[in-house]
């Protein structure tokens, strides 16, 4: 299991691609796979555990980012001959190295960067394997073995049945993901507004995000899992008003399994997450229909929300799944 070293998995916080990583790994050995994980040393996991980054380069001052991915990824391809399968999740440049081997190779793409990386993308189409985390997110000119859901732990998400009256935004502070509408949608509704995450474009979070902070309008910095737990089951919806393509959308399935309904623009991945039954999905930019959509959501059914999340993503159904991929992988 290829994970990237950015940060700790799990993460201490952020890291929605570690956190993956992270679930999947305890679920495969949980029922009986043999996993080595290869990840920061610092991980905690109850696979073998191989690492030559001390820590994620994104909390680890000093550490040279290209210097590490390159010891990292040495370091699997290296013993690889002794895996029936390698799972990669570190992005596209592990796939210059799986050319390499005669180990299967499937890669989860989490998402594009941007078209700059499809070459790459394109030049190992049928060499490896590709697992899209949702339909939406495919590139039509890859070719996929599957389309598997990320799977949440559901004892670490407990059903909140009645929630609260503040509204909660989790996500990078960048324009991708929507803050400043998530502000204007809830001084609009009469709500307060819970933020939480990194803040990746600090011009922005200066410009949109740092002038209204007040009473009403709180930032909490980037929370780890009890902290979410806790602000997330607590709210009346989830604010997730994104302007790009989003390819999965960890925390909507998060709130969803809480019982919180998600109020989020129809972009990428919106509709096969959150569907008829986790909340509301209004047009790109109409600020009046989520705050329409906010009112609506202290009549929300939440309990519908759960179900949505037990049927579609348990990290026992995504595990199963992936066990799927690896067993056609050996016999191709």
């Amino acid at each position: 299991m290829l994970a990237p070293i950015a940060w700790r998995v799990p993460p201490r916080h952020y890291g929605p691609w570690e956190r993956v990583v992270s679930l999947l790994t305890e679920e495969l050995v949980r029922t009986g796979t043999d996993v080595t994980l290869f990840a920061t040393a610092d991980s905690l996991t109850t696979a073998t555990l191989s690492a030559t980054a001390p820590g994620g380069y994104e909390e680890t001052p000093g550490l040279d980012v290209k210097v590490e991915e390159a010891l990292h990824l040495a370091n699997l391809f290296d013993q690889a001959g002794a895996f029936d399968v390698i799972h990669n999740h570190a992005d596209f440049l592990p796939l210059s190295y799986a050319g390499l081997v005669n180990t299967p190779t499937v890669t989860t793409i989490h998402g594009f960067s941007g078209p700059r990386i499809l070459p790459v993308y394109r030049r190992y189409d049928g060499r490896t394997a590709y697992v899209s985390i949702s339909d939406a997110d495919r590139c039509p000119e890859l070719t996929y073995l599957a389309t598997i859901y990320h799977g949440l732990d559901l004892s670490e998400l407990r059903f909140d049945p009645r929630g609260g009256e503040a509204l909660v935004f989790f996500g990078r502070m960048h324009p991708d993901k929507g803050a400043a509408d998530a502000i204007r949608i809830a001084q609009a509704a009469g709500r307060p507004l819970l933020m939480a995450g990194i803040i990746q474009d600090a011009g922005y979070f200066e410009r949109e995000v740092q002038p209204h902070l007040s009473g009403d309008i709180q930032y909490l910095g980037s929370v780890g899992p009890q902290e979410r737990e806790r602000l997330l089951g607590g709210a009346r919806a989830l604010l997730h008003p994104v302007h790009f393509d989003e390819p999965f959308g960890l925390s909507m399935a998060e709130a969803m399994a809480c019982g919180t309904p998600v109020i989020a623009y129809r972009r990428g991945s919106v509709p096969e997450v959150v569907g008829d039954d986790g909340g509301f999905i209004v047009e790109e930019g109409d600020e009046a229909a989520a705050v329409q959509a906010v009112h609506a959501a202290a009549r929300f059914d939440r309990h519908a929300a759960r179900a949505r999340v037990e049927r579609l993503f348990t990290v026992e159904r995504m595990a199963r799944a992936y066990g799927e991929v690896y067993r056609k992988m050996q016999v191709r």
